[in-house]
């Protein structure tokens, strides 16, 4: 008898331990909720980089386009946020709009974001407002370039839709090009960031942007390197553009 009941209190604690066992097995799916739930917010986080970089003027105190591809705002000064003034690399896109037209991309630039292969195609894009456009007075003939918003040589996105408009060839070339040229040299000779943002400024719902506000600052060294704020026009000398369609003519 002493057997038997020695017997069945081992066989209860054994099932009790089963028991308990299945019981903190059963709580790890609740431990694991954790991951989902901090990835939602870097992605909130990384979104806010973008959302948050809305135009710092009112489009209608740019002064008319003269024939000079930028103006400069507020006296030169960035409006970058202090804590992205850091020394690691990134890059967000703003979804596009329910007329189809970028937003802001923002890039904190560093050598390991720049392209090691030639650009690819990018033809398949097809930004809003977009037209096939020649002219005799424009070089290259093309009215219209796809332009990047951050430029392939500094983080090497080809034909990414999220990151490309449509901008006049004086827009890319003698307006966006040589902010982007300094920008690329001045990491590449240093190694330090640069932190890089290109918001298109659309009035109403125009399909073309009248410009894009351009701002960089390097940031190991505080600006001494690198440091702008200008509004870019997306004009075409001797052509009249109709930002709401894209469509134009010569004057």
């Amino acid at each position: 008898m002493k057997k038997l009941t020695t017997l069945l209190a081992v066989l209860v604690t054994a099932l009790c331990l089963f028991l308990a066992g299945c019981g903190t097995s059963g709580q790890a799916p609740d431990q694991g909720t954790k991951k989902p739930a901090q990835t939602q917010t870097t992605q909130a986080q990384k979104a806010d980089k973008t959302a948050q970089a809305q135009p710092s003027f009112d489009l209608d105190s740019i002064p008319d386009f003269d024939g000079h591809p930028y103006v400069v705002i507020n006296d030169n000064v960035p409006s970058f946020a202090a804590a992205d003034r850091t020394t690691q690399s990134f890059e967000h896109y703003s979804n596009l709009d329910s007329l189809g037209r970028c937003g802001p991309a923002y890039a904190n630039i560093g050598r390991d974001l720049m392209p090691t292969k030639k650009r690819g195609a990018i033809g398949s894009v097809k930004p809003s407002g977009w037209h096939t456009t020649k002219y005799d007075n424009v070089d290259g003939k093309y009215l219209y370039n796809r332009c990047h918003l951050i430029g392939y040589q500094l983080t090497a996105e080809n034909a990414n839709p999220k990151n490309l408009i449509t901008g006049t060839r004086y827009l890319n070339v003698e307006g966006m090009l040589p902010f982007e040229n300094m920008v690329a040299d001045y990491v590449k000779e240093t190694n330090n960031h640069v932190l890089y943002r290109v918001t298109p400024i659309f009035s109403g719902d125009n399909l073309v942007a009248n410009g894009v506000e351009m701002e960089g600052y390097s940031v190991e060294d505080q600006g001494a390197g690198i440091q702008f704020h200008v509004f870019v026009y997306n004009n075409q000398p001797g052509i009249v553009i109709n930002y709401k369609t894209g469509t134009s003519k010569a004057l």
